[in-house]
């Protein structure tokens, strides 16, 4: 009795290690994500002495967020779920972006500068294209 138990162990646990590096692989490739592509983004002071109001097209793609502008970087995440989390930074100033995209092209949330300077308010996003 044992040894067909090991007989049939011993193969089984072979196939899963053999399968456990493809598995992480594949866990590891980011897939595309429905809120993929070009977003145009206002961003609106409420508080503070930041600019007024400002925009910009953000690139998201397999859900990292990114701006191809050179006065400030964009990074961040969308999840497949539309909850936006990303930080806008120009220099050593930040400010950390919270929200959520829609599946009907829209979406919106708010941000808040950390450091000395200390802002905050909303934006509004519209898929492009």
């Amino acid at each position: 009795m044992q040894r067909i138990i090991v007989k049939l162990i011993l193969p089984a646990a072979a196939l899963l290690v053999a399968a456990t590096p493809a598995l992480a692989a594949k866990k590891s490739v980011k897939v595309p994500n429905r809120y993929d592509g070009n977003w145009s983004i206002e961003v609106l002071t409420e508080d503070g002495p930041c600019d007024r109001a400002y925009r910009y097209g953000v690139r998201v793609e397999r859900g990292q967020a990114s701006y191809a502008g050179g006065e400030f970087t964009v990074s961040g995440q969308v999840s497949p779920k539309g909850a936006v989390r990303a930080v806008i930074a120009r220099g050593s100033d930040r400010a950390n972006v919270v929200g959520r995209l829609g599946r009907q092209g829209v979406g919106n949330g708010t941000w808040s500068t950390t450091g000395p300077i200390g802002c905050s308010g909303r934006w509004n996003a519209e898929r492009r294209g």
